[in-house]
């Protein structure tokens, strides 16, 4: 066993059955926290806004948090291989909860968006720390299935979340979908404190890298804005949006030379150096983008273009999770025997995953709901296997001292490739809902509705969504000396725009995925590598506390 500055995993200590237990418990619930955020909320947010409006705004509830997240993933990866992985789980769920019940108290979209980014630091942090746990309590020879432990866990939460935030929008409101968060987080917490071992890596003294800090959050939110507002409140060479993309270039070189400097970079360059750490992260960036960039839309078109309620929506989406589940097992066994196939199971998933999204850009206003099921449903597969893989063979492919910022480097690229995806595809669905609606409505119904009239039906289409709205929207349109046909031709028009709108997207997740899957091919780990052999982990205790 060789030794490296007196820092060792903590699973060559003796951690009682209790402590392990525990620990596991803890990371488990801190998961299912999250995935059922993002599953209830996703589930929620068509009847969010009906009542808080900003149709435009859409994707933004859910891509700040995203790029919080991002942002916050390699930060405190950085620091809980300094001090330790205990406090910052607590700090991060508290921050979740907190903000969960802001979220849940909002009384527009701009408190939405606002209470979100800060719950997404809460996120970024659970989630940091989540897979990096397994590596730290089990050796590489063992992580595999309970990765994949970890990644089942999620897909239960995937299959009680749509369901679970369908029913609480359908028959309370949307407003608890962010309060179940608290109850569960409480728990969460307890467990931490009780059972979570404390310890720092080692007694030297570390300097933070407060600049590299700054310096990364000022070159991704310049970009994300501009990728957000650029084609929908700005046109894409304008000032304002070429401002945005130079700033953040600019932020990018002082980022990259800050960490050439410092003597504790949070995202230390050398990392990338690693073959097989820059190819699983361009993998899951290239894989961010594509997927969840496009799967938001997924409740957006079984609710506004089909017709399902939001209970419906959550069901239907009960069979791609379970398909997640299993495959997430299936593949954390897989890993976890003497051949370990990374290369392959990581373009199998890729695969599966383009399969599915190129299927789901061929829906249309007269597609089924089983089309859609099925669809999602080899997406899923595709998901379950993806989710050990990427973040494994990272794992499992350096230095103890690495693992923290090298599991949340993955966690980061994932995470802001998907808030790309959300901003550059939500943008592209806005423009292009507006401009087929226009195409879209018979010369009867533009000459009988003033444009302008039309354009706010088209800013905001709650009748989509919204029995209420649509209700009010009828009544709009069947005045006396109206043509009474006039309601459904806009109706018409409306899903026949949003079908097409969201099938753009989708096409485009496609086309971005098939990058993914070539940058797969290459997933291959060196001959002789360290990878998956526990001789190779470095062997002195951190302290223990």
């Amino acid at each position: 066993m060789n030794k490296s500055n007196g820092i060792t995993p903590i699973y060559a200590q003796t951690l009682s059955r209790q402590h392990i237990f525990g620990t596991m418990a803890g990371v488990m619930i801190a998961m299912l926290l999250s995935a059922l955020d993002q599953t209830i909320v996703g589930v929620a947010m068509p009847r969010i806004i009906t009542d808080l409006g900003g149709f435009s705004q859409y994707t933004w509830a859910t891509s700040i948090y995203m790029i919080t997240s991002a942002i916050t993933v390699p930060i405190v990866g950085k620091l809980s291989d300094t001090y330790g992985r205990k406090i910052f789980y607590i700090i991060g769920i508290s921050i979740f909860a907190a903000f969960s019940l802001a979220c849940g108290l909002s009384h527009n979209m701009t408190e939405l968006i606002v209470f979100r980014g800060i719950q997404g630091i809460g996120g970024g942090i659970m989630m940091t720390n989540a897979f990096t746990v397994i590596a730290d309590i089990f050796p590489p020879d063992k992580r595999g299935k309970y990765q994949g432990l970890l990644s089942s866990v999620w897909s239960f939460a995937s299959v009680i979340g749509p369901t679970t935030g369908g029913f609480l929008t359908d028959s309370i409101s949307w407003h608890w979908v962010f309060f179940i968060n608290i109850p569960i987080s409480a728990i969460a917490i307890f467990i931490f404190v009780k059972y979570f071992p404390s310890f720092q890596m080692d007694n030297r003294k570390h300097v933070v890298d407060y600049t590299g800090v700054v310096a990364l959050i000022f070159m991704v939110m310049p970009v994300m804005l501009a990728l957000s507002f650029g084609g929908v409140d700005y046109a894409w060479d304008s000032p304002q949006i070429i401002s945005l993309f130079s700033f953040s270039g600019v932020m990018l070189i002082v980022f990259l030379l800050i960490e050439r400097r410092a003597k504790e970079p949070i995202i230390p360059l050398s990392l990338f150096k690693n073959r097989v750490v820059s190819i699983a992260n361009l993998a899951s960036f290239l894989m961010g983008i594509g997927m969840f960039g496009s799967f938001i839309f997924i409740p957006l078109f079984l609710q506004g273009v089909l017709g399902a309620s939001a209970t419906a929506s959550g069901n239907m989406q009960i069979p791609q999770s379970i398909a997640v589940m299993i495959t997430s097992i299936i593949a954390g066994q897989i890993i976890s025997g003497k051949m370990r196939p990374y290369r392959l199971l990581g373009v199998i998933s890729m695969l599966l995953i383009c399969l599915g999204m190129f299927l789901l850009s061929r829906l249309s206003i007269d597609s089924a709901y089983w089309q859609v099921i099925l669809y999602i449903i080899i997406m899923g597969f595709g998901m379950g296997l993806s989710m050990p893989v990427f973040t494994l063979v990272i794992q499992n492919s350096v230095p103890y001292t690495e693992l923290g910022v090298a599991t949340s480097s993955n966690n980061f690229f994932r995470s802001f490739g998907g808030a790309i995806g959300m901003s550059v595809l939500g943008a592209i669905m806005n423009n292009h809902f507006l401009s087929a609606f226009v195409s879209q409505i018979p010369d009867t119904v533009k000459n009988a509705i003033p444009m302008d009239q039309l354009m706010a039906i088209a800013q905001n289409p709650q009748s989509l969504v919204s029995s209420d709205a649509q209700t009010k929207l009828q009544s709009l349109l069947t005045q006396p000396g109206m043509d009474p046909t006039i309601f459904d031709s806009v109706m018409q028009s409306l899903r026949t725009a949003l079908s097409s709108a969201i099938t753009r997207a989708f096409f485009i997740g496609f086309i971005v995925l098939l990058a993914g899957l070539v940058a797969a091919f290459f997933l291959k780990p060196k001959a002789g590598s360290s990878i998956g052999r526990p001789e190779d982990e470095l062997d002195s205790p951190p302290n223990l506390r």
